[in-house]
């Protein structure tokens, strides 16, 4: 009849390692709980030697020949390991996609403020989807919207770098840049 593991949840699980009563393979090779390699040994001598240390037998490589066990204490392993995801998740950088939205006839400082909104994007890691929407006859003269994208494109040229090239959707023109 097998135990359950001495320092492990009592209840199956599907993920992680397989422990103590769990790996079934003949033998293993040993590392013990000082981190010393006892070699290739008996899965019955590492159970043995793991409950005389009062810790669990865990299964660290289980694609090697043989399989590589470790006797270490398996609650504390998994709160490492959660430990050490969650640093990993704390650590990443989510890239967001920002809209600036503008018009062929902004005035200056209306541009300086948006200027000003899209510099702060980019310091911040941020991807910007500059949208030039049309109205009316201002669709007649879309080489003015092309000037309007020219000039955030040389204003924001040491910060950022054009992903998407301006093109035309429907009334509007867009164009991406993202941080150098």
């Amino acid at each position: 009849m097998a135990r359950p593991p001495l320092n492990a949840p009592p209840t199956p699980k599907t993920d992680g390692p397989r422990v103590n009563h769990e790996i079934d393979v003949p033998n293993v090779r040993l590392i013990d709980a000082e981190g010393e390699n006892r070699g290739v040994v008996t899965i019955r001598e590492a159970m043995r030697l793991a409950e005389e240390a009062g810790l669990d037998l865990c299964e660290i490589s289980p694609t090697a020949q043989p399989p590589v066990a470790k006797i270490l204490d398996y609650g504390k392993y998994k709160y490492e390991a959660q430990k050490k995801a969650a640093e990993a998740r704390k650590k990443q950088k989510i890239i967001e996609l920002k809209e600036i939205k503008l018009r062929p006839g902004i005035d200056t400082h209306d541009y300086d403020v948006k200027m000003k909104a899209m510099n702060r994007f980019l310091d911040e890691g941020d991807k910007v989807k500059v949208t030039l929407r049309f109205r009316g006859r201002e669709m007649a003269h879309q080489e003015l919207g092309a000037k309007l994208l020219d000039r955030v494109r040389d204003d924001v040229a040491e910060k950022a770098k054009v992903e998407q090239f301006p093109k035309m959707e429907g009334r509007q023109m867009t164009m991406v840049v993202s941080p150098k």
